[in-house]
Parts: structure tokens; C-alpha cells; sequence
């Protein structure tokens, strides 16, 4: 694979990139044959020891004597520019040979699953769990996607290009890319980033789920007219509807969204029509088919009462036309007709269900305020009072409570939003079906109040004349804590009968949401991830002791320390004792354009999510020796447990919250304009506190160190201590035995290859952070070698060797980069009187690099 990698991408990147020397622009020329020597130089400098500030000087020293300061600093500019579009390039090269380096109908996919249903009993046993199993994309707005709408559209048709050696084409896109701006000049509203991701639902998803869906209706030898399982791909939407941090969602930017996502697969099915009448000009169809461009022409455009309410109606005249299609005209162009029946099945009106997500201390809030303005109108009940009462005196009270909600009598706009938040999802549900919005996720649930308290909110907003609600409310658990005391929550839940009485009514259907993010902030890599596992087990003991159904959703992001990574493996390796009926997990930022950008790369991604999530209850009898026992979990605990204290002792180290606030590029997160949140949860004015960081710019922090320490710190500290125990043996086993653990281990590789240390190692000079850096480099020396011990590899990745390689031409390219960011953090820490640069400049070098260094590496915030 590597030599293929190698023909189909290294040298194709190479041979693209002499493109950028002819352009036509100034100081390109000058900029692309310097660049290399900067790489060369930067290499030399780092591996001899010497600080960013010391290479860049001799850099211009020896190469640009002459050049005067504002001459250097343009210069800088035009790398950081040029390095940015070579990124861009290597993206669409990659992307371009995706069924090159990726095995499409190999391990993991829909052709390989069905080959290994040797008999009829496994082929029914497979039918049987597609009754009740499906993959959930849910596409996030979270601030992780640096590259700009306009370059996605770029890399795209690069892509294209590419793949077929348009060199003419090729050229011509390097030329716009020359041209266009890589920062967005202002922050995006959640409206503006709900179109972004629109994109991808136009025009990957779209294509790709009923692609790979008639894929498997074909491997089954079954008929895409009477497939019953269309529920088995299904995407989820948050622009719009999480407001979780994010001031500026509001229930008009809710409903605009879940227009916006309607109206876009309106228009899809619109364009499908025009396409089946162009091919169904036969009599008996003719007719039908027209009838329904013009009604879906009325359904998007008006008048709105000539069109269709529905999809069932869509769908009954579809079938119409289908049987006059078989009955007379031999099926002719039937499989186009049934490629468009099975989108109308997946997508229904609504596209994408719009998820409405809140923090549980907002709605904590707002319960205040309804209470007390209650207790104006009822003395005896005293909110005071009610502040003392137990959990459950308190949920009977909130369960009691019939009353009218008006946002109008609420001064506090967080209580106005999220009594608004909740009508818009009636609103929704009556425009795009229920399907279209019917989650409420509550973030930081700590406690069974967290999650009634939202559902008596919403059954007094939107329930029926019963308080029957058609409505799932999902509590996220993410810390290390919440994750430990999640079962005696959902325990409280299940036996409330009020709660209980709802979950029939929902099919005994219980959503539960993990965080990835916040767990790894909280507690490390190595805890997080066995909590999270941990957690499952007995969330699926305690929900099927109660007969309950449970999924889980997981809050994962991009990178390893974000729940990143091989995500299929990790499904894949979940024993019997979690649930698996379904997928379901976030997807955000650059994971949706690296992993989902293409419709070929969707396919093979998502194919993989949907085997990983049938391959235990299918193949579990054959792989009885890959579950974890007693023993095994054990070890996995004296693990967590271990890695778990020395991240504790890394977080509380006096200097650790000071240096991500003043020696990484955490505070430039901000100015980026790439996201419509806010970075930090506290108010502006307040200094930097750990628990008010988000996970999204604290990890993405140490990626732009080259430090990457939430993917891998203490996982070394703890094989060390397991080792001297006399441990190392039973943890190799458990390597070869476990893929729950070689996936920990293999991801964890994943953000090593990407650490680079030399680059921040000057700051070993300043007495603050001596010590400090010392344990992160420590630690990452320790941790690659005893990954490789316990794996039997010799080089980090060698189990994957197109993500090796890949990573390996990501960071050259970017090295530069590197160290300018790194160079004008070190001027930046100067006094002023050794400074001899405006920081102005060095702010906006700073925070310019942060684009192509997130960039390359794809997965890293």
C-alpha cells in the first residue's frame, strides 16, 4: 500500500505543486523557491537544537541580508499563503486517489459484510437486526472546519480535476486559489453555519446514503420497492438548534433552519423529477410524473396549497407510477425510479433531524424564574423553600405543575429562548414531520432533575391534552463523575412513573448521549475512554433490567482526544454487555470535509460505521475470544486509573492553565471567525479558568504546539507502572486479544505522529515552564516507546500505513508554519525593549499560521 500511496499521491502532489512557481502573481516565484529552503533550514535548526527565533533570524540573515523588517514580514505573510494552498492541494491529491489507497469493497464494507452471511440462518439473523439497528450521522456546527465555504468548493473540483488529469483545469483552480481569501472577515452566524453544512447534505449525503443503501438491497438480492428498512441511515443536524454556549441560536434561527433544511431536499427531489421525467415518457406515467413536477414546484415555491403537505403523499404517487411501470411498460428505467423511492423513504420532508440542545444549569434557571413568579400567585409555595427539598419533593412538584408558559412574562432571554425553543419544535414537527425535530439534549446532566425538569417544561409547552409529548429527551453525560453516576441517574428515571409512562409511550426507546470532549478535558485520554466503555455497560444493565431499549450517542470530535480517530474500530469492539441497536455519533468541523467531503469517501466511511455497528450481534459467537473478561476489565481499570492520576497531576500543575493562556495560541481561537460561539463558557472579563475552557479550542491549543497532550498523557505513565507491577506481558495479550484496546492504543499513535517537540522546546529556557514542558516531553518519549512494546510494531502507525504516510507529507509541508507561529509566540514573550516587532504583526502571524497547521492535520480540533 505504501508504494501505491506513493505513485498516487506524493508524486502527484509533487508534480501539481511545481504549478504554484508559474503562476502569474507577484513574489510567487521568489516566495515557492524559498519556502523549501525554510523547510531545510527548519529541519537543520530544530534537530540541532536551536529556538524558532534563532532559525528564522539566520534564515534572513543568511538568504535576506539585505531585506528591511516590513520586506521579512511580507515574506512570512506570503509562506503562511502559499503553504496554505499547497495544504489544499494535498487535500484534493489525497481525496482524488481515495479508491487508490482505500481498499472500497475490502474489510468493512457493505460487499464484504454480506460475502461473510454464508447460510440462511446468519442471512435472517441479519434481516432480523435491521429491524431495530441504524447509523445516525449528526453534523455538528462546532468550530473546527478553518477552511471557508468557498475552499471547500475549491478542494471539490480540485478533486475532480485531479482524478482525471485535467492539467488545464488543475491549473486554473490553482489560479483562483491564488486569489481567494482563506479567513472569513467576520464571525458566521449559526445561520450561516447551518448553510455551510447544507453543502454537504446537497451534495454528498444526498447522493451517498441510497447509494450505498441499494448497494446492500443488491449484495441481498432483494427489491429496492419493498426494502423495509429505510430507517437504517439517518443524519442529524445541530446549526440552529444547539445553543448550548451559544448565545446567538434563538427560536427564530431554529425555525429558519429547519426551512432551510426542508426547502434544500425539496429542491434535490425536484431536480430527481425533472430527471425521471426526461426518462418515464411513456403513457400512463407521462402524466404522473408531470403532475408531480408541478406540484413540487408549488411545494417549494408556492402556492403552497397546491403542493404536497407531506412525504406520503410524494410517496403514494410514486408507487402509482411504479406499478403502471411494471404492469406496462416491462420496468423500463425502474432502477432510477427506485433510487428516488429510496430517498423519499430516508429523507421523508425533513432531510436531517434538528437536534435542540441546552445546558441543564439554563434550564435550572429558568425554573427559578417560572417558580418564582409562580410564588406571586400562590404565597404558599416559597422558592426558598423549595431549594432545600430533596431531588424526588422536587420532581413531584415540577411533575404536578399545570400551567401556562408565555415567553412574554419572562424578562431573562435564556428563559424566553428555551420556552420558545421548545414551541418551535411543534412547529417543526407539524412543517417537516416529526422526524424533523424530536431530541432535546440536555448538556452537563448531573443529576434525574436535570432531565425531568426538561421534560415537565416541555410537557407543559407542548404537550398534548394528556402531557403526552412526542418529544426524546436525551441528558449528556461527560465527566469523568457524571459518566461514573449516569446509572443511578437513568435508575431514578425508570422507576418514575410519570417518566416511565412517557418511555412507553416512545416505544421504550432511551436515547443516551456520552461526551468524548469534556471526559477527555476532565480526565484524560486513557479514563475518558474506559469510563465512557464502562459507563455503557452499566447504562445497557440498568435500561434492559427496566426493558428498555437504549442507544447511545456519542459526542464525539475530531482528533483521538476528542473521541477521533478509527471511530469504526471502536464500534466494532463494544463486547455483548453494550447495547448496539444503534450508531450514533456527532460529527463536526473537518471530520465532516476529510471523512465525508466526497460522496466516494462518504461511501467508505460510512459503509465501515454501519458493519462496526452489526458486527457483534452478527459475528460474536466467532469472536468469543475477543471479549474482555473480569480480569481483563481489571487490568483496563488499574489502566485508566493510573493514566488518570498522572493527567491530574499534569492539569493541577501551578503553571499548566497559565501556559495555555499565555504560551499557545488558545487566545487567538477567537479571532479566527471560523465558528459562532464563544471559545470560553465564563464572561469576558474574567481571567482563564479550567473549567470554563471548551474542549474544542483546549485541544486544538496543543495541536498547535506539536504537543497533542489530551491524545496521549499518562497513557505511557501507566503501562510504565502496570510494567514494574510485572504486567507487561498480560497487557501485550490483551493487545492481540482486544480491539477495543489496540484501537486506544493505535489512535493514541495517531496523535504522537503528530507531536512534534523541538518546536516548543526553547520555552525549557523560561524557569516558569521548565518544568512543566519536562513531564509533557517525558511523557511523550515514554509513551511511543511503550506503545510500541506493547504492540510489537517498530514504527508508530505501522498497523496503518496510509495514515502514516499521509501524516508524515502533512507535517513537512506545514513545518514552516510551524515554526513561524512558534517564532512569533517566542518575540511575542519578549519585553518590550527586546522586541524588535509590532505585536500587532506577531498577533496576526500567530493566528494567520493556526489555519494551514489545523489544516493539514485534518482532525485536530
Amino acid at each position: 500500500m505504501s508504494h501505491i500511496f506513493q505513485d498516487a499521491v506524493v508524486t502527484k502532489y509533487n508534480i501539481f505543486n511545481s504549478l504554484f512557481l508559474s503562476l502569474p502573481y507577484r513574489g510567487v516565484y521568489q516566495t515557492g523557491s524559498l519556502l523549501p529552503l525554510l523547510t531545510q533550514k527548519s529541519e537543520e535548526g530544530f534537530a540541532a537544537g536551536k529556538s524558532p527565533r534563532q532559525i528564522i533570524e539566520h534564515f534572513f540573515e543568511e538568504l535576506l541580508e539585505e531585506a528591511t523588517p516590513k520586506e521579512r514580514m511580507d515574506l512570512l505573510f506570503a509562506f503562511i499563503q502559499y503553504i496554505e494552498r499547497q495544504v489544499v492541494l494535498f487535500d484534493s491529491v489525497e481525496d482524488a486517489a481515495f479508491d487508490q489507497t482505500h481498499e472500497m469493497n475490502g474489510k468493512g464494507s457493505v460487499k464484504y459484510l454480506v460475502d461473510r452471511l454464508d447460510t440462511e440462518s446468519m442471512r435472517k439473523k441479519m434481516l432480523d437486526k435491521l429491524q431495530d439497528f441504524s447509523v445516525r450521522i449528526v453534523l455538528t456546527a462546532h468550530p473546527t472546519q478553518f477552511y471557508p465555504g468557498k475552499v471547500l468548493g475549491i478542494i471539490n473540483d480540485l478533486e475532480e480535476s485531479i482524478r482525471v488529469n485535467d492539467f488545464a483545469t488543475v491549473n486554473q483552480l490553482i489560479l483562483q486559489l491564488g486569489k481567494t481569501a482563506f479567513i472569513n472577515h467576520a464571525k458566521p452566524t449559526p445561520y450561516d453555519e447551518a448553510l455551510s453544512l447544507c453543502w454537504f447534505l446537497e451534495n454528498v449525503f444526498y447522493d451517498a446514503i441510497p447509494a450505498i443503501l441499494k448497494k446492500l438491497i443488491d449484495e441481498l438480492g432483494m427489491s429496492a420497492h419493498d426494502w423495509p428498512y429505510p430507517q437504517v441511515f439517518r443524519l442529524g443536524f445541530w446549526p440552529g438548534g444547539d445553543r448550548d454556549g451559544n448565545p446567538f441560536v434563538n427560536a427564530d434561527i431554529t425555525l429558519k433552519v429547519a426551512e432551510k433544511l426542508r426547502d434544500s431536499l425539496l429542491r434535490g427531489y425536484y431536480r430527481d423529477i425533472r430527471v425521471l421525467k426526461r426518462r418515464l415518457t411513456f403513457k400512463g406515467v407521462e402524466g404522473t410524473i408531470s403532475e408531480m413536477e408541478r406540484k413540487m414546484n408549488s411545494t417549494i415555491f408556492g402556492p403552497q396549497e397546491e403542493g404536497y403537505t407531506n412525504a406520503e403523499e410524494l410517496m403514494a404517487e410514486l408507487q402509482q407510477a411504479r406499478q403502471f411501470l411494471v404492469d406496462r411498460h416491462q420496468g423500463l428505467f425502474l432502477e432510477t425510479l427506485d433510487l428516488f423511492i429510496i430517498k423519499v423513504k430516508l429523507f421523508g420532508f425533513f432531510f436531517a433531524s434538528l437536534d435542540v440542545r441546552q445546558d441543564s444549569r439554563k434550564h435550572t434557571k429558568a425554573w427559578e424564574d417560572i417558580l418564582k413568579r409562580l410564588e406571586t400567585k400562590i404565597p404558599l409555595l416559597k422558592y426558598s423553600e423549595y431549594q432545600s427539598w430533596d431531588e424526588a419533593r422536587k420532581i413531584d412538584l415540577l411533575l404536578s405543575l399545570n400551567i401556562p408558559l408565555r415567553e412574554e412574562d419572562y424578562e431573562d432571554a435564556t428563559t424566553k429562548d428555551i420556552l420558545a425553543s421548545m414551541k418551535s419544535i411543534k412547529t417543526i414537527q407539524a412543517r417537516n414531520g416529526e422526524p424533523g425535530a424530536h431530541r432535546y439534549v440536555i448538556s452537563n446532566s448531573t443529576t434525574a432533575l436535570d432531565v425531568m425538569g426538561v421534560w415537565a417544561l416541555a410537557k407543559n409547552l407542548i404537550g398534548d391534552e394528556k402531557g403526552h409529548l412526542a418529544l426524546d429527551v436525551v441528558p449528556l453525560f461527560e465527566t469523568v463523575d457524571d459518566l461514573a453516576n449516569s446509572a443511578e441517574v437513568m435508575r431514578t428515571l425508570y422507576e418514575n412513573e410519570a417518566y416511565r409512562s412517557h418511555l412507553t409511550r416512545r416505544e421504550n426507546h432511551q436515547t443516551i448521549m456520552v461526551g468524548f470532549s469534556d471526559g477527555t478535558k476532565d480526565g484524560g485520554y486513557l479514563r475518558a475512554n474506559w469510563s465512557i466503555y464502562q459507563a455503557k455497560e452499566e447504562l445497557t444493565k440498568i435500561s434492559r433490567q427496566f426493558g428498555i431499549k437504549v442507544t447511545f450517542f456519542d459526542g464525539r470530535g475530531g482528533p483521538p482526544g476528542r473521541g477521533g480517530g478509527n471511530n469504526q474500530n471502536f464500534y466494532a469492539s463494544l463486547g455483548k454487555n453494550i447495547e448496539d441497536k444503534e450508531v450514533q455519533l456527532t460529527v463536526q468541523g473537518q471530520t465532516i470535509s476529510s471523512n465525508y467531503g466526497t460522496v466516494p469517501t462518504a461511501m467508505f466511511n460510512l459503509e465501515r460505521l454501519f458493519t462496526a455497528g452489526l458486527e457483534n450481534s452478527l459475528f460474536r459467537s466467532s469472536r468469543k475470544d475477543e471479549q474482555l473478561t473480569e480480569a481483563d476489565g481489571e487490568l483496563l481499570e488499574e489502566l485508566a486509573e493510573s493514566a488518570y492520576r498522572s493527567y491530574l497531576d499534569l492539569k493541577n500543575h501551578p503553571s499548566f492553565v497559565k501556559y495555555l493562556d499565555l504560551k499557545t495560541p488558545l487566545r487567538f481561537y477567537g479571532q479566527t471567525n471560523i465558528g459562532s460561539r464563544p471559545t470560553k463558557r465564563g464572561a469576558d472579563g474574567e481571567g482563564l479558568k479550567f473549567e470554563d475552557l471548551r474542549a474544542i479550542p483546549f485541544v486544538g491549543s496543543w495541536a498547535q504546539m506539536k504537543q497533542n497532550v489530551p491524545g496521549f498523557y499518562g497513557f505511557g505513565s501507566a503501562i510504565e507502572q502496570l510494567s514494574a507491577e510485572g504486567k507487561q506481558e498480560e497487557l501485550k495479550k490483551l493487545y492481540k486479544k482486544s480491539l477495543f484496546f489496540r484501537t486506544l492504543i493505535e489512535n493514541s499513535m495517531q496523535s504522537l505522529s503528530k507531536a512534534f517537540f523541538p518546536a516548543t522546546e526553547y520555552l525549557r529556557e523560561e524557569e516558569d515552564y521548565r518544568e512543566l514542558w519536562d513531564k509533557m516531553y517525558d511523557e511523550f518519549i515514554r509513551t511511543g516507546k511503550l506503545l510500541l512494546e506493547i504492540s510489537g510494531q517498530k514504527e508508530l502507525l505501522d498497523s496503518n500505513i496510509v495514515t502514516k504516510e499521509s501524516i508524515k507529507i502533512r507535517e513537512r509541508i506545514v513545518l514552516p508554519l510551524i515554526t513561524i507561529q512558534q517564532y512569533a509566540l517566542q518575540m511575542l514573550s519578549e519585553t518590550p525593549e527586546n522586541r524588535t516587532m509590532d505585536v500587532e504583526v506577531l498577533n496576526k502571524l500567530i493566528m494567520r499560521a493556526m489555519f494551514g497547521i489545523i489544516n493539514a492535520a485534518r482532525n485536530s480540533a
